[in-house]
């Protein structure tokens, strides 16, 4: 354990001190995603605490039993939600579950894919009542929906039996786009806001925020993430980018403070990721904290993270609402966490930042027609949470030779730091498109300490210009399928199609394992961290299927795997180009992007930790204490400390005084002593954890509960509650 720095003595007796007692209604202590309205990640409940928390055992487990094939395991990334000792919770296949929260016993099923195979990520449900009138509300593709929280049943009055398509409201045609939200949306009043997850490619949906009555499912309100003409701050894109650019989104969750009526959200990217020619300017409300009015949805503030992103450093958790001592004033906040490591704190009110923020100079680009930003925002306090600069002696050496292999890779390859642009040399992103804090995001504890999970995991970005052919389209399926892989699933599954073992899976064998309609609904759809390419598939659904299933000879040359890409934009992407321009129109493509930057070993390219838990002081910016969180034994060197582990799911905090935490590759879900992060307790579950944990209370017990990935056991996973016994 690193000591970073103390607590102040006030702060460090309200941790002994803080809240003894149980919240008012137990059986709704953990009744929204990620724990309350604030995305707090926090409960009151002190039945399992530091002095018991070794007597924790499994109380009861729940197997999904919907998995309709063996192509790989099940990963469900719900956070389940329990009312009235009733939880509710989705699989990996999308399908929701009501289940007795003391006993793990079933009490109903909705399939919203009336039985095929379904799928996409899915964060969680959403619970409202009025009454009598009890709803679970939840997405599953690019639908809405509505069940009686107490049979299951959809709801007749809502959309159309209880469904509502999401499609209308944005800008293209409802019959040929897809938007999927992954994250549950969030409740005011008779409401339901709600972010949405878009393509990251160009042509891309912008990410307008909605939001629906509950009781019918009529649209109330929408806010345009990529401004419209007269609405402040279209000046910052080019005067026509609200026809044809996209991203902009409110994928990881909302968080809303319901006495001021506001509703938070933290912003993703705009599309294309890696590549702004054709959206020069500062690009609002790109990477943007924002507040807007929940009742009416208009513009209250926002603060921009990162002017014209060229990294997809989208902003992936939901803001925490928190309060801090500023001058002796308790001063309500926003605190964000972001992937380059910085935490942005501000104020609730008017979104000004609570500590110094310095505007620094960056690296320009060397792209052609690219127009990096100049400059970027750097809090000065509190410190990156992540690490922000490789150096050479930061490159791995786990086997012989392995480091000055690295340092000729990196001395190839542009690097400048943070921020430094995508070249077409090849560049360094660092800490990474899945580095500093994911979509688990942080737990807040009331003392005014921040508990932030983060991953040390660069990558190379790979820009190369991509022209337009159209004679390519008539060049047999496999080479056309294998471009299509390469464009879009190469980076994940490996040219060699092995998979990683773990987070992506094999696709070598795919023909014997599931049917190519199935495969296909998993590449429209996506799931885990699969994103859904159903906006650009549409016409290479043969291509694909010849390429994995082996159909045709797949063995052609590199020449033969340009990519298609711009085949795809000139149907889905909304700039209007004449005939005379198509044929040589060209663009950028990253073709290494979100891929693990690893030595010729295969293992990771930098030395640990590549995971850590961190403790900060919100009231002075200073941190408390920074753990490694995972552990890769076959690579912890003797006498040193774990290696950490890359994870997206995040912590929660308990009055018990307590962190639980999992999402690690060596299985572990563990309990942490959360004024020193001392393992107070773990316990190896049959998968990766891989969600964010519940704590709640049930039969007079405190329960915790967590999704698990599937295995050869039962590859659907499963949902598994831990309590101190009888």
């Amino acid at each position: 354990m690193n000591i970073v720095d103390k607590i102040v003595p006030v702060t460090l007796f309200a941790l002994f001190i803080i809240t003894g007692c149980n919240p008012a209604d137990k059986n709704r202590s953990w009744s929204i995603y990620k724990a309350d309205n604030e995305s707090s990640s926090y409960s009151p409940l002190t039945t399992i605490d530091t002095r018991n928390v070794k007597q924790l055992k499994p109380a009861w487990t729940f197997a999904f039993q919907d998995a309709t094939d063996t192509s790989h395991f099940g990963r469900s990334e719900c956070n389940p939600i329990i009312i009235d000792n009733v939880m509710y919770v989705t699989s990996a296949r999308h399908r929701v579950y009501a289940v007795d929260a003391g006993t793990g016993r079933q009490i109903w099923s909705f399939d919203p894919f009336n039985g095929e195979r379904g799928g996409g990520v899915s964060r969680g449900v959403t619970y409202w009542e009025d009454g009598g009138d009890k709803r679970i509300l939840f997405t599953a593709g690019d639908n809405l929906y509505a069940v009686d929280a107490q049979t299951g049943v959809p709801i007749g009055e809502f959309g159309q039996q209880g469904k509502v398509s999401m499609n209308f409201g944005f800008r293209g045609d409802p019959a040929t786009i897809s938007v999927i939200p992954t994250s549950p949306g969030i409740v005011y009043g008779d409401l339901l806001i709600m972010g949405t997850e878009v393509s990251e490619l160009y042509g891309a949906e912008p990410g307008y925020i909605q939001a629906y009555y509950i009781k019918t499912g009529k649209h109330a309100w929408t806010f345009h993430t990529i401004p419209l003409p007269g609405e402040p701050g279209y000046e910052t894109w080019p005067a026509d980018a609200w026809k044809y650019a996209g991203g902009v989104n409110a994928w990881a969750g909302l968080s809303l403070d319901k006495k001021r009526g506001l509703v938070f959200l933290a912003l993703g990217s705009p599309s294309y990721d890696f590549y702004g020619g054709d959206r020069k300017g500062q690009n609002l409300y790109g990477n943007c904290v924002m507040a807007l009015d929940a009742k009416t949805g208009k513009y209250k503030w926002h603060f921009q993270t990162i002017r014209h992103d060229l990294w997809d450093y989208d902003l992936p958790a939901p803001p925490n609402l928190v309060t801090v001592t500023r001058d002796g004033q308790k001063v309500d906040a926003v605190a964000q966490v972001s992937k380059i490591g910085f935490v942005y704190v501000l104020d609730r009110e008017t979104g000004k930042s609570l500590f110094p923020v310095e505007e620094r100079k960056v690296p320009a680009s060397n792209v052609p027609g690219e127009h990096a930003w100049p400059t970027q925002p750097f809090p000065l306090k509190p410190a990156p949470f992540a690490r922000q600069l490789l150096k050479e002696d930061d490159l791995a050496d786990f086997t012989p030779g392995a480091h000055d292999s690295l340092v000729k890779i990196v001395r190839s390859l542009r690097y400048e730091g943070l921020f430094t642009p995508p070249d077409l040399r090849g560049s360094l992103n660092f800490p990474g498109t899945r580095g500093g804090a994911e979509w688990g995001g942080a737990a807040y504890d009331p003392t005014g300490v921040l508990f932030i999970r983060s991953n040390d995991s660069p990558e190379i970005d790979s820009l190369q210009l991509v022209k337009h052919d159209p004679g390519r389209e008539n060049q047999p399926a496999s080479v056309r399928g294998k471009a299509f892989y390469t464009n879009h699933c190469k980076s994940c599954h490996g040219a060699d199609r092995q998979g990683d073992g773990l987070n992506n899976p094999s696709l070598l064998g795919i023909q014997h394992r599931i049917t190519t309609e199935a495969a296909l609904t998993k590449i429209r759809r996506g799931g885990g961290r699969m994103p859904a390419f159903a906006s650009i598939l549409h016409g290479s659904e043969d291509a694909i299927i010849a390429y994995l299933f082996d159909i045709r000879d797949r063995h052609v040359s590199d020449k033969e795997t340009n990519l298609l890409e711009i085949s795809r934009n000139m149907t889905t992407h909304k700039k209007k180009v004449d005939k005379s321009q198509s044929d040589s129109f060209s663009t950028y493509l990253n073709l290494t992007a979100y891929s693990i930057f690893k030595g010729p070993d295969g293992h990771p390219a930098i030395k640990p930790p590549f995971g850590t838990l961190s403790a900060l002081n919100l009231h002075t910016g200073n941190y408390v204490w920074k753990i490694p969180i995972g552990n890769h034994a076959e690579l912890q060197k003797k006498g040193e400390p774990p290696t950490g582990s890359v994870g997206s799911a995040g912590p929660i905090v308990t009055a018990g005084g307590l962190i639980f935490i999992s999402g690690t590759s060596d299985k572990k879900l563990l309990a942490l002593d959360k004024l020193t992060g001392k393992t107070l307790w773990e316990f190896t579950l049959p998968a990766p954890g891989t969600a964010t944990p519940s704590t709640y209370f049930s039969n007079r017990k405190q329960y915790v509960a967590i999704s698990v990935a599937g295995n050869r056991e039962n590859p659907g996973g499963y949902l598994m509650a831990f309590s101190l016994g009888d």
